[in-house]
């Protein structure tokens, strides 16, 4: 500790919120503000550029820093430590998977996944060498390690031993808004889509990981030998490896495949509560939020069952082999054939999602500044 009478400052790479946030971005700016609304620490917010969410920040008492730099690697390993070392800042968080290599504070550090080590060829070479060569020396430097999930903790105890005992589990949470809505406001989401009857849903960025290939082999099957099948909606926006996937949906539209591209979150909402069914079939995630937040608002969901996914579903959802798109064909016809299935696992959802509280995963966090500022750093 500084000693100083003041509250106590934490410095937070957001740099997953600079353009349109994705998973991560979300993660970074829900647990920022539950941290702040606790009000045990100051916050500033800092990265590289502008972020699409600095307005929103600023107005829940969160100070914004830009530090202009070329590249956000450049920027986190030489700019972000030198402004951490002056004397206003106690502790440094990036919930970004990696720290500069040498910390000139306490740091915490938030590992989402581990994909770039175990499935390398599931990122771009840019994402690679963002992380990479800094994960190793993250993970034997850091004050402490947070893990989204046991499943992602226990990949980082087995490959990297040595951070094992400043390793700790915080499961991310759901935002309120994502709730069960009322029948009428389910029929006028339905309309607008021109799917009155309902539609399978799938939530999440275009990439070879989420595994889109394999719904879309489950749904055009069951489509084709039942017609009255639900139409497949699809919403994210497009990754790395896209461009065949977005030609197939094009080639799907006429059979009922309506995709949507990148949705606002009111509208991201809106859809989740008005499906019929949520499909996962993700083949790896550090944490999986979209199923969760599906459950939230009460919709019968099939996920994968690896990595942390089987921690999300738990006995709330239906899990499949992500391999296997006779099986997850199998289950959507399960769910669409009976309804007291579908009703029992929307009931289930909403109360598995409900204990997962993004105020619970802030009191955590702070709790884990705390013991770093009292732990000597080394």
């Amino acid at each position: 500790m500084t000693g100083r009478s003041h509250r106590p400052t934490v410095a937070v790479d957001v740099r997953a919120l600079v353009g349109q946030p994705t998973g991560i971005g979300f993660f970074t700016l829900e647990m920022l503000l539950d941290l702040e609304r606790l009000g045990r620490f100051r916050y500033a917010a800092m990265a590289h550029e502008q972020t699409s969410r600095d307005d929103e920040l600023r107005r829940a008492g969160i100070a914004v820093e830009r530090q202009r730099a070329p590249f956000g690697v450049w920027w986190q390993q030489i700019t972000l430590a030198r402004r951490v070392a002056r004397d206003d800042i106690d502790l440094l968080w990036s919930p970004l998977n990696t720290l500069p290599l040498r910390p000139p504070k306490p740091a915490v550090v938030t590992v989402h996944d581990l994909t770039a080590v175990l499935h390398p060829e599931a990122h771009r070479l840019k994402v690679r060498l963002s992380i990479l060569p800094f994960i190793r020396p993250t993970l034997e430097t850091a004050s402490r390690v947070v893990a989204d999930s046991l499943a992602t903790a226990d990949d980082l105890r087995f490959h990297f031993p040595q951070c094992a005992a400043r390793l700790s589990v915080i499961y991310p949470g759901v935002r309120p808004d994502f709730h069960p809505a009322p029948a009428e406001e389910i029929a006028a989401t339905r309309e607008r889509l021109e799917s009155p009857d309902g539609y399978v849903l799938f939530v999440g960025t275009l990439e070879p990981r989420k595994n889109v290939p394999v719904l879309l082999d489950a749904w055009e099957a069951l489509r084709r030998d039942d017609p009255s099948t639900p139409p497949l909606v699809l919403s994210g926006d497009p990754g790395w490896h896209s461009r065949g996937l977005l030609r197939r949906f094009e080639a799907l539209a006429p059979l009922g495949l309506k995709y949507l591209g990148h949705t606002s979150r009111a509208d991201l909402i809106r859809l989740f509560q008005a499906a019929t069914v949520f499909v996962y079939p993700s083949f790896y995630e550090g944490f999986g939020l979209p199923p969760l937040e599906a459950m939230a608002c009460g919709v019968p969901t099939i996920t994968s069952n690896r990595s942390s996914l089987l921690e999300v579903a738990g006995q709330a959802a239906l899990t499949i082999d992500p391999d296997d798109p006779e099986g997850l064909a199998r289950a959507l016809r399960r769910i669409l054939s009976e309804p007291g299935l579908a009703g029992e696992l929307g009931e289930r959802g909403v109360e598995h999602a409900a204990s997962f509280s993004w105020a619970r995963a802030a009191a955590e966090m702070e709790t884990l500044f705390e013991r770093s500022l009292e732990t000597p750093w080394s």
